[in-house]
């Protein structure tokens, strides 16, 4: 009798123990997750609050934290909240390896979102995938986001070379171009555009005219815009952002030079370009990747969300805006996806199968496998007309 009880107890025990180490093993795998609890989700962003790009870099946030609010509000994604915390790396590379450790090792985050800047990503993204940390949808199009293939990089949009190609192809065909030129930053964002130029023109049998480069700080373009009209440029593809896609060609139309087109990539196509005092940026074209929020055209769905984004903080949209809000609106889905385990290799599985997503905005559809990091390559041509960017194409390639 006593062997038998003896034995029961045993066994009571035994299970108490198993129960209790498995137990210990779901603890142990959850706190594994970095940045992932049973009530929060906590995001990193790197990106430019206050330096030459800050107004992609706000408006990106300002719509991620419209979509996680909106997230949150309504419960969370499987019971668990998101917290978002942005680091401004003010456009600098330094800045952006000290934001970036900062959200990597003391703020422990889960992934990292829309951080902006092609040599900040770069700079970063060593680190950061050797800290097992995803990199969600950059706000930059380098293929360096998507390529080569790696399990924890995912990107949304055409490439600037793709772009490029796509752009410089049309308007020579289109409007007949002969002596193409190039002037883009010197930064790897300046060499990616600039890849796209330079292997379009070679693919179309032509020679570029002329080449210049600057820095993202400089204001003075004189001597650049100088040397370009002197290779008679009748073509001149750049790689600009914001302040730095406005002076020059501002400065060209100033000195008259009016008989030359020409064209950024996506990263040129933001309101504050076509919108410039004077109208100076009349007849810049730019690849456009999603239409641009104007109140004036945009679908009810559309209205609705500007005002809300007006409401809260008390500005317009801008298509930085938008990105951030698809950037939001995608992890949002693939977190859903992912199930309540959420760990990295669920997150990779939620964003790996989403199929034909589409954004409320009229953009490409995105759609993202296995072999494939690349949520769309499509993107328009649009030039400024009267203040607004107007679409004037449906996608092109090359």
């Amino acid at each position: 009798m006593h062997m038998k009880r003896f034995d029961k107890v045993l066994a009571i025990a035994s299970a108490a123990a198993m129960a209790a180490s498995v137990a210990g093993v779901a603890q142990a795998a959850d706190m594994k997750v970095r940045g992932v609890t049973k009530t929060e989700i906590v995001i990193g962003s790197n990106t430019d609050l206050s330096g030459p790009a800050a107004s992609f870099g706000v408006a990106t946030t300002n719509a991620i934290r419209l979509r996680f609010d909106e997230v949150n509000a309504a419960g969370g994604i499987h019971g668990r909240k998101i917290r978002l915390v942005v680091e401004d790396n003010q456009y600098q590379v330094p800045k952006a390896v000290q934001a970036a450790n900062k959200l990597i090792n003391r703020d422990n985050i889960f992934l990292m979102l829309a951080q902006l800047g092609t040599p900040m990503n770069n700079a970063v993204l060593p680190d950061q995938l050797k800290a097992n940390v995803p990199n969600l949808f950059p706000i930059t199009s380098a293929r360096s986001m998507y390529q080569p293939l790696h399990h924890l990089k995912f990107a949304l949009a055409a490439s600037y070379y793709d772009q490029m190609r796509a752009g410089v192809k049309w308007l020579v065909e289109t409007k007949h171009k002969k002596t193409v030129c190039a002037m883009y930053q010197d930064t790897d964002f300046g060499a990616d555009v600039f890849a796209g130029i330079k292997d379009q023109v070679e693919a179309m049998h032509m020679k570029l005219a002329e080449v210049t480069t600057h820095k993202p700080t400089d204001t003075d373009f004189t001597a650049q815009i100088t040397k370009l009209r002197d290779a008679k440029c009748d073509l001149v593809g750049i790689g600009t952002i914001v302040r730095d896609s406005i002076i020059p060609y501002a400065t060209a139309r100033k000195i008259g030079w009016t008989d030359v087109d020409f064209i950024g990539a996506a990263s040129t196509y933001d309101q504050n370009v076509a919108g410039a005092q004077g109208g100076v940026t009349e007849g810049l074209y730019a690849m456009g990747l999603d239409p641009i929020p104007y109140r004036e055209s945009a679908s009810p769905v559309v209205v609705q969300w500007i005002d809300k984004y007006k409401a809260k903080y008390n500005a317009d949209p801008n298509i930085g805006s938008v990105y951030g809000w698809v950037d939001a609106d995608v992890t949002v889905a693939a977190l859903d996806r992912a199930g309540a385990n959420l760990t990295t290799e669920t997150l990779v599985k939620g964003l790996e199968s989403i199929d034909g997503y589409k954004d409320i905005f009229g953009g490409a559809t995105i759609s993202f496998s296995k072999t494939k990091h690349q949520g769309s390559n499509s993107s328009f041509v649009a030039e400024v007309k009267s203040g607004h960017w107007v679409k004037i194409t449906d996608p092109v390639g090359y």
